[in-house]
């Protein structure tokens, strides 16, 4: 009985993730409203049924595809600090604080021009005029911006008992936020870039311990 179950978890693990990925495609290419639940599964090389039963109506199947892609991204930016700063730890690379603020702000960038983005805006819209949608949509955005914020303190290695760091790390992430919708319709990578030289400064100077 357990060798057969074994496999049957490991095809339904495998059948939830094609979803869940052929979901954010969908919404990065075809939008909402062209979003369907057939028209993932389509993509995903599954059958209605099996679509059906993991899950059963549209807005289950995005929320699940973007808590899931939330986690994955927020795995390879730690990931990607890591190789970076040179720390398998995972932790921030303490000896530079510059070049550690420099790499985790384009690393969390990355994190707000991706298709994980796209397709969250895509929610988000449909969100604003969709009750149901929204009453779900909510809390979990709470979560994920509760998470994102854990996450670039521990890589930027912000003490947030000091006045002011925790407001600027997270309006680190609502900056990076607003320039990724503003790099939606038109290539903006040099005014991005311009913008983000000047505000790394910034949190240099905010995250750098006062001298003794």
């Amino acid at each position: 009985m357990t060798a057969t179950r074994a496999p049957q978890q490991e095809r339904s693990r495998v059948t939830r993730q094609r979803l869940l990925e052929a979901t954010v495609e969908c919404l990065v290419e075809f939008g909402w409203s062209g979003t369907s639940t057939a028209v993932v599964a389509e993509r995903a090389g599954v059958s209605r049924g099996a679509q059906l039963h993991h899950y059963p109506t549209r807005t289950a199947l995005v929320l699940a595809a973007v808590s899931h892609l939330a986690e994955r991204r927020a795995a390879e930016i730690r990931a990607e600090a890591s190789a970076a700063m040179g720390d398998s730890a995972g932790g921030p690379h303490a000896d530079d604080l510059e070049h550690r603020v420099d790499r985790v702000v384009d690393l969390l960038a990355a994190a707000f021009t991706g298709p994980l983005f796209v397709a969250a805006l895509e929610v988000w819209m449909a969100g604003r005029t969709d009750p149901e949608l929204r009453a779900a949509l909510v809390p979990l955005e709470a979560r994920v911006g509760r998470e994102m914020h854990r996450l670039a303190v521990e890589l930027l290695g912000a003490d947030e008992t000091r006045p002011g760091v925790r407001e600027t790390v997270q309006a680190t992430l609502d900056l990076l936020r607003g320039l990724g919708v503003a790099n939606l319709l038109s290539d903006d990578s040099r005014r991005r870039e311009q913008l983000l030289d000047v505000w790394k400064r910034q949190l240099v100077d905010v995250i750098r311990e006062p001298a003794k």
